[in-house]
């Protein structure tokens, strides 16, 4: 059985301060990738320009930052664009400041390089420039260095998607556009989408491969290597990509060294006029888009339809896809506002789970898996799912609802604000017949439900109270509870719930009104707190009533005790709590049974190692439900029947089948899990059967495995049922560990954790004889169920 760290509730958290960091370190390390990026670009344009070494044209841009006043990445993009390359057509003479692939501030740059202006452009960028005499207007400036921080932003993402979204929002959109396609050309002459920005998934589904003769627009780019400006869409009869069939549209090829290797089609939302200027830019642009084509493609969404519902949301959605084999859960979608709460941070595609929500993975996983196994939604109120009080935790989800989502999907959605309604309603279904309130901590007022005025005895003329007022109409000895409730909703900001002594107007009356609340949250502020208050004076005086029964209910306990002690007594000569070591034929067994607890120590728990005359070796251990005189003597009734079908030499599963069939037919009508095992010490073979019990645990050279067992049902549930049986090869120096549920299992954990934490327990006790590691375990048991616990050692010698 493997366990992995995200099938552990609670595991690999991180601290609040870590997660809010997060985001903010990821976003400073893409921007300075990209300024890094342009940076070096400018520097390399100097350095051949003027001969000097990167070092020296590296100091000397700074320079020329610092001499002109100019920031030296708007420096850095008016170097880049000089020389970024003139679009077909143009000469030197149209590559000016003017132009969009000019120079931009060359009269600024001669204050540091020369006198005259011409001489400064042409000893940096090598242009012969003759008559130039303007520099670029400031807005055509502002646009081409947009331009150039765009294109290198693209060149530096991971993915072409990532680069496609670099290049729309950087600078295609400020020019009007929606939408920017990128296809890659294959040998055969088809085309793959590689990277898409502003489509949504259905459609890119749709686009994926287009074959080299249609449409004919394509058809003519690709051959032809010109751009394709429809200003009112395409040609009747002829479907492209876009809005609407009248939206403008700009076909262009995409080159690398000369050679035309795809197209990228940019859309926008109408009809479009295109001047000269745009045409440029939009060449520019594209032109960056030859040198992201190699990156990884990014993969195709594989449920488009949903993808594009999720895209459609006012409030975060992720789909997570969970791997066939181990259920790790993979963020395969993040829409807007979920990308959003994460605090607007770009994680790579196909994210590990941890990644993305580091605070709640463990327990979103949780609910994950639960979601997919048996097909229905699952919700809670928040993840996490509590907060220590001054904890700084990031804020936390709410309203949390998980959907099966396909054969392996699974949608997550959630809330960043509270909803009051829904936190209303979660404050409803912990009592009935109750009267609403909720209360304002921004400045807003309290509102009262009718039922809550008749409650607190106050007419509707009357202000209501805000809880955190409530004080002075508490009875003096419920204060400490009232103070409680308080601290609960406003430091651990988690629902509560209690019961206070209201005493009303006439100062004679008092009543007991149950409260039950829950804090509004708007991130990890507290903005309110809605609830309801439940008049419960009748069931108190009911419980006053009750109290006069107390004498016979004494008598009952008597003879409930006595019971007990008869169980008790009986249990102890089964099932001792310290036997002795067992030397067995092949084997040495120690065993040990801890009872549930001191005031009530009668459990179900049994185990047994014995010799069989077979020359074989019975090792057993099994757990009867419930505690008690009627727990007690069915286990009785089971370990010697067990003991009694093992001396008939048949096999594990066998025996198992016949244990069950006893089972059914035992007074009480009790159920069990169980696992029974024959070591045969002339081959170390162990078969064995499990009746719904946990794995065996394996110590084999210092390192702890669980073993599967099969998926069989606990005995005394359906008859005429066929077990299932293992078989397991053992070593000289294996101990195999046998154990019952109260080893292991915790109220508020998962049973994977309680298995992980035995495991890493049994290796650091692996050196120890038999005897002494069942004490040592015994001892780091984490079990907190109140539950009896039984565990057997055996070492093969």
């Amino acid at each position: 059985m493997t366990t992995s760290a995200e099938g552990r509730p609670g595991a690999g958290t991180r601290t609040g301060q870590d997660m809010a960091g997060l985001a903010a370190e990821v976003g400073r390390l893409r921007a300075e990738i990209t300024r890094r990026h342009l940076l070096d670009l400018a520097t390399g344009v100097l350095a051949a320009q003027l001969s000097a070494s990167p070092a020296d044209a590296a100091e000397h841009l700074d320079s020329l930052s610092h001499a002109t006043g100019l920031g030296i990445e708007d420096l850095a993009a008016d170097i880049v664009n000089a020389v970024a390359g003139r679009p077909a057509g143009e000469t030197a003479e149209t590559v000016g400041p003017g132009s969009a692939t000019g120079w931009a501030h060359t009269g600024l740059l001669a204050d540091s390089l020369g006198p005259d202006p011409a001489v400064a452009a042409a000893s940096v960028t090598g242009l012969s420039v003759p008559h130039v005499t303007d520099a670029r207007p400031v807005a055509d400036t502002a646009a081409a260095r947009r331009a150039r921080r765009a294109a290198a932003a693209a060149e530096t993402k991971d993915t072409v998607g990532e680069a496609a979204r670099a290049l729309l929002d950087g600078g295609l959109a400020p020019l009007g556009a929606e939408s920017l396609w990128l296809w890659r050309r294959d040998a055969g002459g088809c085309l793959c989408l590689a990277g898409h920005a502003g489509v949504s998934a259905a459609e890119a589904a749709a686009w994926q491969w287009i074959p080299p003769a249609a449409p004919p627009a394509f058809h003519s780019v690709l051959s032809e290597g010109s751009p394709v400006w429809l200003a009112t869409g395409p040609a009747d009869g002829e479907v492209l990509p876009g809005p609407t069939p009248h939206s403008a549209r700009a076909l262009l090829p995409v080159r690398r060294r000369g050679a035309v290797v795809g197209l990228a089609l940019v859309t926008w939302p109408g009809p479009l006029t295109f001047e000269a200027p745009l045409m440029r830019a939009l060449v520019g642009l594209t032109e960056v888009a030859g040198t992201v084509l190699d990156a990884a493609d990014s993969p195709p969404a594989t449920t488009p339809a949903l993808v594009d519902v999720l895209d459609s949301l006012v409030h975060p959605a992720m789909l997570l896809r969970l791997a066939p084999s181990t259920s790790a859960p993979t963020v395969e979608h993040l829409n807007e506002y979920a990308v959003a709460a994460l605090g607007g941070a770009s994680f790579p595609e196909e994210r590990s789970l941890p990644l993305a929500l580091p605070h709640v993975h463990a327990d979103l996983a949780h609910l994950a898996r639960r979601a997919h196994r048996s097909a229905r939604a699952q919700r809670v109120p928040r993840l996490p799912l509590s907060t220590a009080p001054g904890q700084q935790d990031p804020p936390p989800l709410l309203d949390v609802r998980v959907l099966p989502a396909g054969a392996d999907g699974v949608v997550v959605l959630w809330h960043t604000v509270t909803d009051p309604g829904l936190a209303s309603e979660r404050a409803v279904a912990r009592i009935q017949s109750v009267g609403l309130f909720q209360d304002s901590l921004t400045g807003g007022d309290t509102v009262w439900s009718e039922q809550a005025y008749g409650i607190f005895g106050r007419g509707r003329d009357e202000p209501p109270v805000p809880l955190l007022g409530l004080r002075g109409l508490v009875h003096p000895d419920d204060g400490a509870a009232l103070t409680e409730l308080l601290r609960t909703l406003t430091e651990r900001r988690t629902g509560a719930q209690t019961v206070l002594r209201i005493v009303l107007g006439d100062r004679r009356t008092v009543r007991h009104v149950r409260v039950a609340a829950e804090p509004l949250l708007d991130g990890g502020t507290i903005t309110g707190i809605a609830g309801v208050y439940q008049d419960v004076s009748e069931s108190r005086r009911t419980e006053a009533a009750l109290t006069a029964t107390f004498d016979q209910l004494t008598a009952v306990r008597t003879r409930a005790e006595l019971r007990h002690q008869v169980a008790l007594q009986l249990q102890q000569a089964i099932v001792p709590e310290v036997p002795d070591v067992q030397q067995l034929p092949g084997l040495v067994a120690a065993a040990r049974y801890r009872p549930a607890a001191e005031e009530y120590r009668v459990g179900g728990d049994w185990y047994d190692v014995q010799p069989l005359p077979s020359g074989k070796v019975l090792v057993a251990v099994g757990d009867v439900a419930g505690h008690g005189i009627d727990s007690v003597t069915g286990m009785v009734a089971l370990r010697n029947a067990q003991r009694g079908l093992a001396c008939t030499g048949d096999s594990p599963r066998r025996l198992m089948e016949w244990l069950n069939e006893a089972t059914l037919r035992t007074s009480g009508h009790p159920t069990a899990t169980a696992v029974c095992a024959l070591y045969d010490p002339e081959d170390r073979s162990l078969v064995w059967s499990s009746a719904g019990h946990l794995p065996l645990l394996l110590l084999r050279d210092g390192v702890a495995r669980l073993i599967e067992p099969p998926q069989d049902i606990l005995l005394g549930a359906v008859p005429s049922y066929a077990y299932q049986e293992r078989r397991t090869e053992l070593r000289p120096g294996d101990t195999l560990l046998l154990y019952t549920d109260g080893l292991v299992e915790r109220r508020h954990d998962g049973l994977d954790q309680g298995l992980a934490q035995l495991s890493a327990a049994a290796e650091r006790v692996s050196g120890y004889p038999p005897d002494e590691q069942v004490d040592l375990l015994l001892g780091a048991a984490t079990g907190d169920t109140d539950d009896d616990t039984s565990i057997v050692a055996v070492q093969v010698r």
